[in-house]
């Protein structure tokens, strides 16, 4: 890891343990010492993730550590079992209990004829990447461990994935998608990984009948669902107005159902209202339109995507986290290694549109027009759950900030 000022990209093992808390009945035990496990809960607090009888540490003592006794894992299990009575216990390894080599899967092995609950072993330990690999894997192994066999198809209903917490507005962003395509095509969301679902959702998703992956990272998991079920899967996320509607028509070509009318009158409406921002283009004599956009990868790519369609130049594309887990990637967005040409790049923008995360908006000029669309929030909090930037209403929310942004220009 290269020095860093202001915030380091969370592990591997932070972007599972995110995840894992936000499905209810289930239970957490991490195989650490305690202050590993209480440095994460203050960034789930402000996550707005429930943590309460959710997140469990054994701690680990200089003898643990040395003699590799697994004695106390042993029996936070079984207590745990017997007095929460979790349906399903994940056992995720701290980054100490990674560097000794404690087999977790071994012990979790052994222990599950000892308990009710079901064990569930998770060893990266925070060194086989950043957050961006931890949530795949999670995503991978909530469908090989969790989704149960099943015959039964239900309807009109889907799934999404890649729903993980820390992307900047999730919560909004799932209600978006909800919303759209109950209007769109009468669809009714059965389970989300891993937004505010549970054990019960999860083990009935593959009763859906279509999965949408709006996340790069979650595309495998969605692959896997096909494989064992015969479920299409979609992949791709509804950014801007044109992108919206061909993420529906996506939809609509595998689903094979029309997109709802008034859905798509509304849609080619705000298209035709957005064009008259190419004449702010054409108009201006001194200034240009123009941006620097960074967050995690779909989100640049969307967002970027719709910027472009309302003529804006995006000067930077730059994913915040690794792209080692994104295949296919686009060429246009880059991952810079170290946090210093991030911030070089920031300091240098003037008179742009800067879409960045709040420490990266509070390094860049004033003459800027700024909008936060990723992780971390810094100032403030986020508690709305009907602002999305995804969708119609997250393409009016940051129309109206290019609107501002136009009024600076000449």
């Amino acid at each position: 890891m290269s020095l860093t000022r202001f915030l380091p990209t969370p592990s591997d093992r932070m972007g599972i343990l995110w995840n894992l808390l936000s499905i209810e009945e289930s239970v957490i035990i991490e195989y650490g010492p305690a202050g590993t496990t209480h440095f994460s809960v203050s960034l789930f607090g402000e996550l707005d993730i429930d943590q309460k009888n959710r997140l469990y540490t054994t701690h680990m003592s200089e003898a643990d550590v040395v003699m590799g006794d697994a004695t106390r894992l042993e029996k936070a299990i079984e207590e745990i079992d017997k007095n929460n009575q979790p349906k399903v216990i994940f056992v995720v390894a701290s980054s100490v209990a990674a560097v000794i080599g404690v087999d977790i899967k071994g012990i979790c092995t052994y222990m599950q004829p000892q308990v009710n609950a079901r064990l569930v072993a998770f060893d990266q330990g925070g060194f086989r990447g950043d957050y961006s690999l931890g949530v795949k894997e999670t995503y991978k192994m909530l469908v090989n461990e969790l989704v149960a066999d099943t015959d039964i198809r239900e309807e009109n209903t889907y799934n999404i994935l890649g729903a993980s917490l820390w992307s900047y507005r999730m919560r909004s962003d799932i209600n978006e998608v909800k919303r759209l395509l109950l209007e769109a095509f009468g669809l009714k969301m059965k389970a989300c990984f891993c937004s505010d679902t549970s054990i019960e959702e999860l083990e009935k998703a593959g009763e859906a009948t279509l999965n949408i992956a709006i996340q790069k990272t979650a595309v495998e998991a969605s692959k896997g669902l096909e494989t064992r079920f015969q479920t299409p899967y979609v992949y791709g996320m509804a950014y801007g107005y044109e992108g919206t509607l061909q993420w529906l028509e996506q939809i609509s070509s595998v689903i094979g159902k029309e997109i709802n009318p008034k859905v798509v009158r509304e849609l080619r409406e705000k298209i035709g209202m957005s064009k008259q921002y190419q004449m702010y283009k054409r108009m201006l004599r001194r200034d240009r339109m123009q941006a620097t956009v960074i967050g995690e990868y779909d989100t640049v790519v969307g967002i970027s995507d719709f910027l472009q369609q309302l003529g804006v130049d995006i000067n930077y594309k730059i994913c915040t986290h690794s792209l080692k887990g994104i295949d296919e990637d686009r060429e246009d967005v880059i991952f810079l290694k170290t946090e210093k040409e991030k911030i070089d790049i920031v300091k240098e923008a003037k008179k742009e549109m800067v879409l960045a995360d709040d420490t990266m908006l509070f390094l860049a000029d004033n003459s800027n027009t700024k909008l936060r669309i990723a992780p971390p929030v810094i100032k403030g909090m986020v508690l709305a759950r009907h602002l999305p930037l995804a969708g119609i209403y997250g393409a009016d929310y940051i129309l109206e900030y290019v609107q501002q942004y136009v009024q600076t220009l000449k």
